[in-house]
Order: C-alpha cells, then structure tokens, then sequence
C-alpha cells in the first residue's frame, strides 16, 4: 500500500474526530479492528468499543488543531507522526501511530503512543 492510502485515513480520521460522528468512526475501522491508546493498554476491539472508548475521550468540536506527516510505509503499515494542540487550555501533544490496513483501506490494528509537552 503506498502513502496516499494513509493520507486518505489520516484525513478521514481527522474529519472522524472533528464531528464524532458514529458512522464517520466505523467507517475508518473494520469490525474485528483493535484500538489501542497507548501500546500498553487493552485494545479496544471492534466496532462497538471503539465508538464507546472514542465517546469516552472526544473532544468538542473545533476545539483542537492537527497536522501530521506520513513517516513510512510497509506493505499494509504505515507510521505516523502527528501534532496536536489544544485551545483552552493550551496544551500541545506529540503523536506517533501505527496503523495497519485492509486492501479497502480500513484499520485494522491502531496502536498510538503520545506525549504532553512539557510547560515551561
């Protein structure tokens, strides 16, 4: 799969996270795919708990802004690099994903790791 499969998830995620719309968020993931927020954590699985654990974690439309970079690809794998900022209050977070697709261009496997930076 080469990177513009990535962009056009990225893309659709972003478009997922700004309306929290529930078919926007299935959309992007196949029903058996896992979900993890950090490597060490529960995977959410499927469909339903991914919807759930976005719910969970949604932020208010408008309220952030996001900019990402593809940083390599691999077959059906693609590592991303993204920067979040927060309006109010103002915090900003670092973002490396691994996301792995289906040929239709699903998630299948999600696994973020992401840092706060620090405030001086």
């Amino acid at each position: 799969m080469d990177a513009s499969a990535f962009v056009a998830w990225v893309d659709r995620y972003v478009q997922a996270w700004e309306s929290n719309d529930p078919v926007d968020i299935r959309g992007l993931f196949t029903s058996n795919a896992t979900y993890s927020t950090s490597p060490f954590a529960a995977p959410w699985r499927g469909h339903d708990e991914i919807e759930r654990g976005w719910a969970g974690r949604q932020d208010t439309p408008g309220s952030t802004s996001f900019r990402y970079e593809i940083l390599a690809t691999a077959g059906e794998v693609g590592i991303v690099r993204g920067w979040t900022q927060y309006r109010s209050p103002p915090r900003e977070y670092s973002n490396i994903w691994l996301v792995r697709l289906d040929p239709q261009g699903r998630c299948q496997e999600f696994i973020e790791w992401w840092m706060e930076k620090p405030v001086k």
